[in-house]
């Protein structure tokens, strides 16, 4: 999870943050996510949280465009790598803090959007989580199996079965190819073991529509 000396408490999370709109890329608490940063106004972005506090609030857009309108609740990551790449681009990886609704939206700085944040309904986001997903680990597992079966995935499932499973589900929400929808759904859940369940309830969805494809 996301337990680092170098980590800031939930006390500390900035009332202020810069908001990264950005389609279908979700960082849920613990999980990671590596970005690609090209666009002058994200890398004057990223560089500004570099010389504060390096948080940045990744949050899903609701339309295409320059100034999209957006969901309400998205998850503050912490910039943990940070490596500069040839052709002026950033590469780096977040990790998940806690989640977020916005409160106001600000002027924004330097070509990027800035936000009032409201931290106050994810506080157990902050802290190591008791949930376990416990019975639904099994379904988890089988209905990923099947989900990348019919994706043509691979991966190594011996690993994953070692892995603990919180931290399983948070990284790989962010990695699977879900609509927007689902993943603000998945965002949004009260806790692990609700994002389980809806998750697994996606999977069963997709191979429903998968079965009645093929016959």
């Amino acid at each position: 999870m996301h337990y680092h000396p170098f980590t800031q408490s939930f006390e500390q999370l900035p009332e202020i943050i810069p908001i990264f709109p950005l389609a279908g890329a979700v960082v849920l608490p613990g999980g990671s996510l590596p970005l690609n940063i090209f666009e002058p106004r994200y890398l004057n972005m990223v560089q500004d949280a570099m010389r504060s506090n390096q948080i940045i609030g990744m949050i899903q857009p609701k339309n295409n465009g320059s100034e999209p309108s957006l969901y309400k609740v998205g998850c503050a990551g912490r910039i943990r790598r940070y490596e500069e790449v040839d052709g002026g681009r950033l590469e780096i990886e977040l990790t998940g803090l806690c989640r977020f609704s916005i409160k106001d939206e600000l002027d924004g700085i330097r070509g990027y959007r800035i936000i009032k944040a409201d931290w106050t309904p994810y506080e157990n986001d902050f802290n190591k989580p008791d949930d376990d997903i416990g019975a639904d680990q099994p379904a988890l597992l089988r209905a990923l199996k099947h989900y990348f079966k019919e994706n043509r995935l691979d991966t190594d499932w011996e690993l994953i079965e070692q892995v603990d499973q919180v931290e399983l589900v948070n990284k790989l929400f962010g990695y699977l190819p879900l609509s927007c929808e689902d993943k603000q759904l998945l965002i949004e859940a009260k806790n692990t073991n609700q994002r389980v369940k809806s998750f697994i309830a996606m999977l069963d969805q997709q191979q429903d529509k998968s079965d009645k494809t093929h016959h």
